[in-house]
């Protein structure tokens, strides 16, 4: 089990919840596993989400493991150009 904390409209999308406890070895399982418990993430997680695993961001990492004790945070696409 991981404790994954949700960055800005994130949380809004999840019921309000800023913090889920999720349990998922690797990035893949843990959208998935969101996109079911929490329906209102799935845009997102299609749109795409980057995921800060202690303080470093990985985007299209899927295969990256989620160690235990590790500071998880998702954060939604930023828009910009």
């Amino acid at each position: 089990m991981v404790e994954v904390t949700l960055w800005g409209t994130l949380g809004a999308a999840a019921g309000g919840k800023d913090k889920l406890e999720v349990e998922a070895k690797d990035i893949r399982e843990l959208f998935r596993k969101l996109a079911e418990q929490y329906p209102g993430l799935e845009p997102y997680i299609e749109q795409g989400i980057a995921v800060a695993i202690d303080g470093v961001i990985y985007r299209d990492t899927w295969s990256k493991e989620l160690p235990q004790d590790a500071e998880i945070f998702l954060l939604p696409r930023l828009a910009g150009g």
